[in-house]
């Protein structure tokens, strides 16, 4: 299933560096941030209906700066990977530095989307990502990629098990596939109704 997010044309804007690069005009943005193989790139062309819109690869890590798509209503910023890359440790480091700086000093998010692997428990980095979000103060949805992964039986089961284990509530967290398509009208749809109403976000 497609999301209304796939009608509306997008623009690649650029990659920047800098966590704060100032886009224009200004309009809501939504960060998307995750482990570097939970399947990010692939999540945000299932969300677009644009296959290779954001590069996919076999090899963990290879988003490296603030990768800027514009829609009519708002920006998808795609984040570099967090924990496991098959990069330098130095190089590692500077992600992570990125990371950090862009959710402290942003002001500009509107909105982060967290993405975690369904079949997994919160790993370390994704706890010490938790915190870091916690402090940002921005609104975040936690989304639950790779549904696919799992037998339909267990999904609410698995959702209800994860959120538990995060302290997140039922209405911040979502389960999605990038390969059956479940779950991507519900988030093209929450990311519409929230640029539209930021201040309800």
């Amino acid at each position: 299933m497609t999301s209304a997010l796939s009608d509306l044309p997008i623009e690649f804007i650029g990659s920047f560096p800098d966590p704060v690069h100032k886009l224009e005009p200004e309009l809501p943005e939504f960060a998307f941030i995750g482990r570097s193989n939970v399947g990010k790139s692939s999540l945000l062309n299932a969300l677009v209906a644009k296959k290779g819109l954001a590069r996919v690869s076999s090899t963990p890590g290879k988003t490296q700066l603030l990768n800027v798509f514009r829609l009519p209503p708002f920006y998808l910023i795609d984040l570099p990977g967090y924990g496991f890359a098959q990069s330098s440790q130095a190089a590692r480091r500077e992600y992570r530095i990125l990371l950090e700086s862009l959710l402290r000093t942003r002001t500009s998010l509107t909105g982060i989307v967290w993405l975690l692997d369904i079949r997994h428990k919160p790993s370390v980095d994704d706890q010490d990502f938790q915190t870091l979000l916690v402090e940002a103060g921005k609104p975040v949805l936690a989304v639950f990629t790779k549904a696919d992964k799992i037998t339909r039986s267990k999904h609410a089961a698995t959702v209800a098990e994860r959120a538990r284990d995060l302290g997140l509530a039922a209405d911040e967290v979502q389960l999605v596939s990038s390969n059956t398509g479940q779950g991507i009208s519900e988030l093209g749809d929450a990311l519409l109704a929230a640029a539209s109403n930021p201040e309800t976000v």
